[in-house]
């Protein structure tokens, strides 16, 4: 493997973001510089083979147009170990779970190799890049297909005791609503506050509004949207609950880390005039009074690239610190 001497100011960071249904990855130098990128579906299969032969394709690519791949930055839809060398768990993508994706990678790319959870690395970016820069102590909530979040204190990442902290999906807001969520407990933030609930609670609610304009069984969470924005009233109220479920959760956050910041991030973040006001009044009603006041919530500055941004800035650190 090549030594940290034989790196330059004009080296790159090959940041990736495995997702379930999409791999995107990206080039990126030390001030956060996007150089290439690319986006592709992600490669399933029983053996984490393809994931792999997938990688090292679009590095050798790059590599082979004169640029030095310094590290490779891999961030997972799922929990890693505390030595970031093992996906423990990735529920979108199991035949990663408990494969040496780190050793592997370091093999075929011949670089060092840092896995990351995706929520983790997206807290990262932003507090590097986007809303959250100058701040020490933030927490990043990620709202998409479910929840994710991630936890920086004094400047750090909070992993945990066992590399799962953040999961502020899955923290109950709702015990008696008898939703079980995948996590198998019942009423978590993730039923009620991501953009697969959004599309439950709309058919949920769908025969109390009968003029309603959201029907078929192609809705998904940009319709409800727009429909909200247009003024339907099914989407209205269906944004009202997102936002009151929101706000608890992030209440409980308020008063048990006392962040200077929550970025929310994530796709549903489009529809923030519909759901921030009912969200803003529950942390209002809910936290400590003197804290809520001064925590700011404010919406992702980075986008899509937040993860990608996060992942390479861990690298960047990762390297100068050895």
């Amino acid at each position: 493997m090549r030594e940290r001497s034989e790196l330059a100011n004009q080296d790159r960071v090959f940041a990736v973001d495995l997702g379930g249904t999409y791999l995107r990855i990206a080039l990126v130098d030390g001030s956060g510089k996007i150089h290439h990128q690319l986006k592709q579906r992600t490669p399933h299969g029983d053996s984490p083979d393809v994931i792999v032969d997938a990688l090292a394709c679009a590095a050798d690519k790059w590599s082979n147009n004169g640029r030095f791949i310094a590290a490779a930055s891999i961030m997972v839809p799922g929990t890693v170990d505390n030595d970031n060398a093992v996906v423990v768990q990735a529920p979108n993508l199991p035949s990663l779970t408990n494969f040496p994706l780190k050793a592997v990678l370091e093999e075929r790319l011949d670089c060092p190799v840092l896995l990351e959870n995706d929520a983790n690395a997206a807290a990262v970016g932003e507090m590097w890049l986007g809303a959250a820069r100058g701040c020490r102590d933030v927490v990043s909530v990620t709202l998409g297909t479910g929840v994710g979040g991630g936890v920086i204190l004094d400047g750090e990442l909070w992993r945990g005791a066992h590399g799962s902290a953040g999961e502020i999906g899955h923290t109950t807001v709702d015990p008696f609503s008898g939703l079980k969520c995948k996590c198998g407990n019942i009423g978590c933030l993730e039923l009620f506050a991501s953009a697969t609930a959004i599309v439950r609670m709309t058919r949920e609610a769908l025969p109390r509004f009968p003029q309603s304009r959201l029907r078929g069984d192609d809705l998904d969470a940009e319709k409800v949207y727009y429909a909200g924005r247009d003024g339907d009233e099914l989407a209205l109220s269906v944004f009202k609950r997102f936002g009151v479920y929101l706000g608890i959760g992030l209440a409980n956050l308020i008063n048990i880390i006392d962040p200077e910041i929550i970025v929310i991030a994530g796709g549903v973040v489009n529809g923030w005039d519909l759901f921030a006001p009912h969200m803003q009044h529950e942390v209002n009603e809910r936290a400590v009074r003197v804290t809520a006041q001064q925590v700011k919530i404010a919406a992702a500055q980075c986008g899509d690239n937040a993860g990608l941004l996060g992942a390479a800035r861990l690298a960047f650190v990762r390297l100068d610190s050895e």
